[in-house]
């Protein structure tokens, strides 16, 4: 059965309300947006031509999930699981939602990190049904033709890949796809967009990664990557189709490489509703846990002096989010600058070194650095004690380098330092909680970018934040479509990082928690949404939904009911046999 057979019907505030069928019999269950399997009650099987085709019995959608969540927990592995609940997902859209949903802690960690990367990487192997689509340099000529076959569903969210910078683990070519499957899936859980809204994107130009290329089992293009002209023309090529078919719909894009992801973010900045969550949603997360911190220290952002460890994709996007918070507090942007330190695997970046663009704007002018003096003043723990710094963040993949001596001069530098090793997997974090707790006696204020447990010391449980993006892209998303916001703006981030941290409660951040727990993530995300979309009046960049009748009018108000009421949520919907 095709999507086509299937037309989705809406209220006025553009969420399904029905869904008309133009086929029966087993054709039906080729169609995961509609199949209920077992939940199909005894008049739908009459009525739309599956008696005798199901066994005799019912099972509501609640019996369904208990029963899909035993066959989960039977599995022996987490990729066993993922391959499962894909594998439901492909033939049953709202009891893989339903089921994610009854456990999202639990869930999350398999459709999505650390799970995913395990998936990306053993994606020939594992190949089972289309997930998406998949450009070429064979066939992107016809991107536009390709893309307009997706029309009846409405798409409103794509997230996009080249597959180059895949989580921690590299050059994963076709493979990354996974990962805008499971993003996308996480903008269901978070933000409410319907399965049939969401749309998948590789651009496979080729790898790197000889592993893949010397496989026999490899879906993907097997060439080496395309560079240069040819890179540019071929991501052109592909916006111009996306911006021509879906010109309301978001566009995300993931996982590039750290030159690319800024170059392709800044350049479709105006021509496209899109970002880079690697760099804006990295950013806004980090700025959310800063800003708890600063209401438990009962100080402000523009009294801090900020080091990134870490001048990739990330740390440069949490260095611009920071800037651009400092700026909206009333300082300058050369006073905001000025607070904002970032280190590479050189040392500190300074304005004498030939460095790539994304890195000039936070590069210091060591001729007015009073203190650095010597090469040794480059490194990580002079740059902590010579310029004072009070917020510290790793996104350097460099095991243990927060040391304790580290620590102990954040320690001079600050009562109660925020430090905050962000990078992933575990044991790629800068220092763990633990140890940090135990060096500052309690008083540092810690988040992560990877779960970690609880930490008891001195008779006190320390719960430990995860810096996660799913609190504000999915949002971001949300509030960027309602508002009908014409491009994603620099702000927009700043306004998601303020509400993920207003969601933080005082009883929270008492436990030392900087973020919100993971179980919150619909109520997180529609705050956010919200956030957003006043924003993006504020900034006069809102405009008409696109996707529903129901106008917000600029009026907060409206915009909240329309949020509120534009969001799916994993229940089936009635079938109409035409």
């Amino acid at each position: 059965m095709s999507e086509n057979s299937a037309i989705f019907k809406y209220d006025e505030y553009g969420n399904t309300r029905e869904i008309y069928v133009y086929d029966s019999g087993t054709s039906i269950h080729g169609n995961a947006f509609i199949n209920k399997g077992t939940a199909f009650t005894f008049e739908e099987r009459k009525r739309l031509g599956l008696i005798s085709m199901l066994p005799p019995a019912t099972r509501s959608l609640e019996d369904q999930v208990e029963n899909s969540r035993y066959k989960v927990e039977n599995k022996n592995s987490d990729i066993e699981r993922f391959i499962y609940i894909r594998s439901l997902f492909d033939r049953n859209v709202t009891l893989a939602h339903a089921l994610i949903k009854s456990d999202i802690a639990r869930y999350m960690s398999i459709i999505y990190t650390p799970t995913v990367g395990l998936a990306c990487q053993h994606f020939s192997s594992m190949f089972r049904s289309a997930n998406g689509l998949h450009f070429y340099p064979g066939n992107i000529e016809y991107a536009e033709d390709v893309l307009r076959r997706f029309q009846t569903r409405d798409i409103r969210v794509a997230v996009v890949t080249d597959n180059q910078g895949i989580l921690g683990i590299g050059d994963q070519g076709a493979g990354g796809i996974a990962i805008c499957v499971g993003k996308l899936m996480l903008y269901t859980q978070g933000a409410g967009i319907a399965p049939w809204h969401c749309l998948p994107i590789s651009l496979d130009v080729g790898t790197d990664n000889q592993d893949l290329l010397n496989d026999d089992e490899y879906l993907g293009w097997r060439h080496p990557r395309i560079k240069g002209d040819e890179y540019i023309n071929f991501v052109q090529r592909f916006a111009r189709a996306f911006r021509h078919v879906f010109p309301n719909a978001l566009c995300q894009w993931e996982d590039f490489s750290k030159q690319n992801a800024f170059a392709i973010r800044d350049s479709y900045l105006h021509d496209l509703i899109s970002f880079n969550d690697d760099i804006q949603g990295t950013g806004a997360v980090a700025l959310a846990g800063i800003l708890a911190a600063m209401r438990l220290k009962k100080e402000s952002l523009r009294d801090q002096v900020y080091l990134i460890h870490g001048a990739g994709a990330g740390g440069v996007g949490i260095a611009e989010q920071i800037k651009t918070a400092l700026c909206e507090e009333g300082l300058s942007n050369e006073e905001a600058l000025a607070r904002i330190f970032a280190l590479d695997s050189r040392g500190l970046i300074t304005t004498d070194r030939d460095l790539l663009p994304y890195k000039r704007k936070f590069a210091k002018d060591p001729t007015r650095l009073e203190w650095l003096k010597e090469d040794s003043d480059l490194h990580l723990e002079n740059v902590v004690k010579k310029a004072k710094v009070t917020v510290l963040i790793g996104t350097s993949g460099q095991a243990g380098c927060f040391t304790h001596e580290v620590v102990d001069s954040m320690m001079e530098n600050s009562a109660r330092p925020v430090i905050m090793p962000l990078s992933n997997p575990t044991d790629h974090a800068e220092a763990i909680p633990a140890d940090v707790y135990r060096w500052t006696d309690g008083r540092a204020l810690v988040a992560t970018g990877s779960p970690f447990p609880d930490v008891e010391h001195g008779g006190k449980t320390y719960r430990v934040g995860q810096a996660n993006n799913v609190f504000v892209f999915p949002g971001v998303g949300l509030g960027t479509l309602a508002s009908g916001a014409r491009e994603v703006r620099p702000e927009f981030f700043t306004a998601a990082a303020r509400a993920v941290a207003g969601t933080v409660t005082t009883e929270q951040l008492q436990q030392g928690a900087l973020l919100p727990e993971v179980t919150t993530l619909a109520d997180v995300s529609l705050k956010v949404a919200q956030a957003v979309g006043e924003s993006a009046i504020k900034l006069e960049v809102s405009r008409n939904c696109a996707f529903s009748t129901f106008q917000h009018q600029n009026d907060p108000t409206r915009l909240k009911e329309l949020i509120r009421r534009l969001r799916w949520s994993p229940d089936y919907l009635p079938l109409v046999a035409m």
